[in-house]
């Protein structure tokens, strides 16, 4: 009987076994890994939202402001990131302020949330009227 160098008998199958017990380890860093990009995409919506929020509010009237502040801030989030975001604007001395929070999905956006929230916050001088 000859034996070939590349492959002994008794390993047959080896490589198998080996990705078998590697693979549970392999999904769980995915699934934490994608949870990191949710995460990290969670406070470019908010530092996104705040900052339209914010521009909307230097422009209108004093009276409409946190309306206007609240719809621009909206208005760029989908459906499921809008569900639970909270916007408010505030005015102190010709500075407009927004700040947004937004609650971290877990997994999936608009099915179950993290107790995580994520804040933006921007500002702008107020525009001037003639």
């Amino acid at each position: 009987m000859r034996r070939t160098a590349s492959r002994r008998p008794d390993d047959r199958g080896q490589v198998t076994i080996e990705f078998l017990g590697m693979t549970p380890t392999i999904l769980v860093t995915l699934v934490v890994l994608w949870q990191l990009v949710l995460v990290g995409y969670a406070f470019t919506l908010a530092g996104n939202a705040a900052d339209e929020a914010v521009r909307a509010g230097t422009a209108a009237a004093p009276g409409a402001r946190q309306g206007a502040c609240r719809q621009a801030g909206l208005d760029k989030l989908s459906g499921a990131w809008a569900e639970g975001a909270t916007v408010n604007c505030t005015t102190a001395g010709g500075f407009v302020t927004a700040d947004v929070k937004l609650s971290v999905p877990l997994l999936f956006p608009g099915v179950i949330s993290l107790p995580l929230d994520v804040e933006g916050h921007a500002g702008a001088v107020e525009e001037e009227t003639d």
